[in-house]
């Protein structure tokens, strides 16, 4: 019997914190590992905590776009730059959740689907020197 590799778990435990998230269109999750492999943090898509809207909010997605905060967005604010040794995302990071994760120093994002709206974000990994990784579960 074989192990998940610790890629496999973040990725895993991103799956299921998707989950959570309220966005009718695309639910995405993710997790962080430090470099003794203990979870950092879990997160997903959405609006910032407490905030309440009318059901009609979801309907738009263009519109409400703007306000919608990145899985990745709310799992760095759960700890400080150079904590992390990886990210493991249902979705490839969007560019600017790209360059927040170069912000923070973070050496590997793995990640389950690719992002088809914006193919900037390989870019940035690779000028930043960060691993990236498709992982199949």
């Amino acid at each position: 019997m074989s192990r998940r590799s610790w890629e496999q778990h973040a990725l895993a435990l991103a799956i299921e914190a998707s989950k959570r998230s309220e966005d009718p269109y695309i639910k995405v999750g993710a997790c962080a590992l430090d470099f003794s492999n203990r979870v950092l943090g879990v997160s997903y898509n959405g609006l910032a905590s407490g905030k309440v809207v009318n059901a009609s909010f979801w309907n738009n997605r263009d519109k409400r776009r703007p306000y919608m905060i990145h899985a990745e967005q709310n799992l760095l604010s759960l700890f400080g730059r150079g904590e992390a040794r990886l990210i493991a995302c249902t979705l490839l990071p969007c560019s600017d959740c790209a360059r927040l994760i170069g912000c923070w120093g973070i050496p590997m994002v793995c990640y389950l689907d690719d992002y088809k709206r914006d193919c900037g974000a390989i870019d940035i990994f690779k000028f930043y020197g960060i691993q990236l990784k498709k992982i199949k579960m």
